[in-house]
């Protein structure tokens, strides 16, 4: 189930309204959808998450996300942080992205989306504001980490082990024999409910519960033990394998390059 939610369309001649929303570690927004507004969201401070369906983002202050009216999500935080919400009127927007979108954030267009939540502006002051924050919204070439849910319970016992704990050691044998089937039931079962094979899934699981301690700027080291990689050059190996570019370009927008840093 998911809730709708209704904004206000802001008064004269502006079209977009700025919400702040303070989270505390671990919050989540129940699954819910704007169905008159566009939202992108963005971590005035801290670090978001935004789920749709199986897929999810990561977005430090670099990065924002473009939700198309309608469109069902979670927003949350593994840490305290802040949501910056601009809900753009669907009527009055000329954007028409319909997917999900990631779009760079660079000081400008940080600091528009603080000056347009001021209530003093005037309407010419507005609407000059909202035209230079459309202007500076931009996709980046980057794309999201999916992490697809399976439905049979054996194999929702499994991802829900990994997800508590990326780093768990154990194969694929293992963990068949901890549920009760064979190594090539459980193998069979994950590319039917998921899609894709046990370790690709892990793989996806493991790079997605790193991101959000990556953009709060752990060591890639202690972050790759965190996530079950021995060194490391294999978790930089595995990050560049699955998403083809390296964790600091992924996070900062770039689609390709050298360093870990980015």
């Amino acid at each position: 189930m998911s809730e709708d939610v209704f904004g206000t369309v802001p008064a004269g001649a502006g079209a977009i309204v700025v919400g702040h929303f303070p989270l505390v570690s671990g919050q989540w927004f129940v699954p819910h959808r704007h169905p008159h507004h566009h939202q992108l969201a963005w971590a005035r401070r801290g670090v978001l998450g935004v789920a749709v369906d199986d897929t999810s983002w990561v977005l430090p202050r670099t990065r924002a996300l473009w939700l198309p009216a309608g469109v069902v999500h979670r927003t949350g935080a593994t840490r305290d942080a802040v949501l910056c919400s601009l809900y753009f009127v669907r009527e009055r927007c000329a954007l028409d992205w319909t997917e999900p979108t990631a779009v760079g954030v660079d000081g400008l267009l940080a600091q528009l989306m603080v000056h347009l939540s001021r209530d003093d502006l005037s309407d010419d002051a507005r609407l000059r504001g909202e035209a230079v924050v459309l202007d500076l919204l931009h996709p980046l070439p980057v794309t999201p980490i999916d992490v697809p849910v399976p439905t049979d319970d054996r194999v929702r016992a499994v991802a829900g082990a990994l997800l508590d704990d990326p780093a768990d050691p154990r194969g694929l044998e293992a963990h068949a024999r901890a549920v009760g089937v064979s190594r090539r039931t459980l193998s069979r079962l994950f590319v039917r409910d998921t899609g894709m094979a046990f370790d690709r899934w892990r793989t996806h699981a493991r790079l997605r519960a790193a991101l959000p301690l990556l953009a709060e700027g752990q060591p890639v080291s202690r972050v790759a033990h965190a996530v079950g990689y021995a060194t490391p050059s294999a978790f930089l190996a595995a990050f560049r394998r699955t998403v083809g570019t390296s964790p600091g370009r992924y996070l900062n927008g770039a689609s390709s390059g050298d360093g870990v840093g980015g």
